[in-house]
């Protein structure tokens, strides 16, 4: 339900990027995710679903490598989750979700100073990338379903769906093999300098587990 969130994000914030406006967003486990909008560039909202879902994901597995970044990257999660519940207000489904990951989120930033946090973000990075290639898959190959936003932009741009699933696919696994490396690269700190620099970074309360 995440990732059809992070999907669906990525429609709404391009389509107003491009000067759309959206209308309302509804999230379903069985039949996936819809945007409804209004004007916008349709060559850019189109695969911003898969592609955003897949740079969200990416991002959010390389700040799950360290435990600061993950409270920056659960601080701008918070913020994308309350911009979806605004446009999904009448959706209770869809509500509760999102209230449901925030409350997570909070909850995490309790816990070992936040060491919970950074594997939470991790799980949630990983998940939105490969599951943007798993449901492009299952769309275009395992099931053609004929209402994808791949055959949609076949039909307006060009090409065919499946092509244009398997590009989608590739970048979206080349970002989260760019996002590992980088982070690799970037926090060549051990576990304890982790939590030294996260007690220094907005700190929390350390919960103690007692018998």
């Amino acid at each position: 339900m995440l990732v059809i969130a992070f999907h669906e994000f990525g429609h709404a914030i391009t389509a107003c990027c491009t000067g759309g406006r959206v209308e309302s967003i509804s999230l379903d486990p069985h039949e996936g995710g819809v945007t409804h909008m209004r004007g916008g560039k349709q060559f850019i909202t189109l695969p911003a679903g898969y592609l955003g879902s897949s740079l969200i994901g990416a991002l959010l597995t390389f700040c799950g490598f360290n435990i600061v970044a993950s409270k920056v990257a659960s601080i701008v999660l918070g913020v994308c989750f309350l911009l979806t519940l605004w446009w999904a207000r009448k959706d209770w489904l869809t509500i509760i979700t999102i209230l449901l990951a925030v409350g997570l989120l909070v909850a995490c930033w309790f816990i070992q100073h936040a060491e919970a946090l950074r594997f939470v973000v991790l799980f949630i990075g990983v998940m939105s990338s490969l599951y943007s290639v798993w449901d492009i898959c299952d769309d275009l190959i395992l099931r053609k379903v004929n209402s994808s936003d791949a055959s949609v932009f076949a039909k307006r741009y060009g090409g065919s769906s499946q092509c244009w699933g398997v590009l989608w696919s590739i970048v979206s696994l080349v970002l989260m093999i760019c996002g590992i490396i980088a982070a690799l690269a970037a926090f060549p700190q051990d576990w304890e300098q982790q939590q030294k620099d996260s007690q220094d970074f907005i700190p929390t309360v350390r919960m103690l587990l007692r018998k």
